[in-house]
């Protein structure tokens, strides 16, 4: 069990079934209308999770959360905050603000639909105030390739070799990573991102 960050695509998005999400997709594309941006209907269909092919996105959320939330609160505006930690469902829609969706999620009573655009340009602000080096973390995050390289992986010889602000929390550095490669994988894919 656990929280994790997965990709989505069009059956599922569009879908009517137990899993799928047609009231938020339904929902986001009235909101978008409302606010005279095109509907969101390009969603590529899922790919198949294979190690290293980037092509899919999941990711296990375990660490404590409590130093990356600090991390924001250092960083981030309080808008801003909301927005890197509140959203529910990420898009490759650029929204100067959230859409909240009356539809239940995985872990609420709404949804909370974020632009990846956003929520990336945040991320890459936190990347550089650790100094991540996004250089050796992985680059895909198709089979929980970031949480077995910072929990069970190179992270810790990677900070020894490379140290800086980010080794010295990987728990931290674990959700900018994560975050970071989510956000790309939304803009890159063209995909939703969701909690599940």
């Amino acid at each position: 069990m656990g929280i994790y960050l997965v990709s989505v695509g069009a059956t599922e998005w569009f879908g009517e079934e137990e899993d799928g999400r047609a009231d938020v997709a339904a929902g986001l594309n009235a909101e978008l209308e409302r606010r005279g941006l095109p509907p969101y209907t390009s969603v590529p269909e899922e790919a198949k999770l294979a190690h290293g092919s980037g092509t899919a996105f999941e990711e296990k959320l375990v660490p404590p959360m409590d130093g990356f939330v600090a991390l924001c609160r250092a960083h981030l505006s309080a808008a801003e905050q909301e927005l890197l930690l509140g959203w529910t469902v990420l898009v490759p829609v650029s929204l100067d603000e959230p859409v909240e969706l009356p539809v239940e999620s995985a872990y609420d009573l709404t949804t909370t639909v974020a632009g990846a655009p956003q929520v990336l340009a945040l991320v890459e602000r936190l990347a550089r105030a650790v100094g991540l080096p996004s250089d050796e973390i992985p680059a895909t995050s198709d089979n929980l390739e970031l949480t077995m390289w910072f929990l069970d992986g190179p992270a810790k010889e990677t900070a020894a070799r490379r140290p800086g602000r980010w080794g010295e929390d990987l728990d931290t550095a674990f959700y900018v990573a994560v975050y970071l490669r989510a956000a790309q994988h939304s803009v890159r894919r063209g995909c939703p991102i969701v909690h599940v």
